[in-house]
């Protein structure tokens, strides 16, 4: 049998470099081990921040329309009194052009004959809710009725239903919003208010406020009993065509197909 001899300094070279084996293997282990946790907590971070934007995602309306044809809507807002209905209807044929009333259910109901002739004259009819709530404050199934209960008294003066929904004060929530979308309506707001309701600001001030806003895809704001609204509705409307604007109805302006709507409002394709 062979005897095999380590001297001193060989056997501890050796040991040495034993330690220095066991010292890497274990460096590499707690590095393995900490590049895992580090993956692991990056996903739990990235699904903590996609939960948190996605919870914080508010709903929108849409507001305008990212279009480039110099297409824009002339929308009316119709709740409370008629007296400048006929002047309306008689601006909008003189100058051949196609708005959209958003109508309350009881002025529907008070004004029968001016809805059939809103339709007849071919301009689009929108659900303004029934009794113009506070939509926000409403349940879900309390604002299906809203729009049911307008819709169901449409369809017995035309024969026709509404395709989009203004909410009443312009108010909404991410509730309001989901529903109505729910029940197959597009939600519409205006991104060009003439703020006609208040007696106090000339027909100047509205035109001042309105022209030039003007840009493809706008959607303009204005009520049947503005109180300068046969003063300023010709003038808007002429100054506007002078520009090459066409105006159209909201379901025209719309887009059709996959769209979003941005942080601002704006309907555009779906990237």
């Amino acid at each position: 049998m062979r005897i095999i001899l380590i001297s001193k300094k060989n056997l501890i070279i050796s040991a040495l470099i034993i330690l220095i084996l066991i010292a890497l293997i274990i460096t590499l282990i707690t590095m393995e081990k900490k590049a895992s946790q580090t993956v692991s907590t990056n996903i739990i971070v990235e699904a903590y921040e996609l939960e948190v934007s996605t919870a914080n995602k508010r709903e929108l309306p849409v507001y305008s329309v990212a279009r480039d044809d110099k297409k824009i809507a002339l929308t009316i807002d119709a709740a409370w009194d008629d007296d400048k209905t006929d002047f309306i209807l008689e601006t909008l044929d003189k100058y051949n052009i196609k708005a959209t009333f958003y109508l309350c259910g009881f002025w529907a109901k008070k004004y029968p004959d001016k809805v059939k002739a809103i339709d007849a004259a071919g301009h689009e009819l929108g659900n303004h809710s029934a009794t113009h709530p506070h939509m926000n404050q409403l349940s879900s199934s309390q604002i299906q009725k809203e729009l049911k209960t307008f819709d169901d008294l449409l369809e017995g003066i035309i024969g026709k239903r509404a395709k989009t929904f203004r909410a009443p004060y312009g108010e909404y929530n991410d509730n309001v919003i989901k529903t109505v979308r729910g029940m197959g309506y597009e939600v519409v707001q205006w991104n060009i208010d003439t703020i006609d309701w208040k007696p106090e600001r000339s027909t100047q001030t509205i035109l001042n406020t309105v022209l030039p806003k003007l840009e493809s895809g706008s959607i303009i704001l204005c009520h049947n009993n503005g109180y300068k609204i046969e003063e300023y509705l010709p003038p808007l409307i002429e100054e506007a065509l002078s520009r090459g604007y066409e105006f159209v109805t909201i379901s025209e302006l719309l887009l059709e197909g996959n769209t979003i709507i941005d942080v601002n409002g704006v309907q555009k394709p779906a990237q």
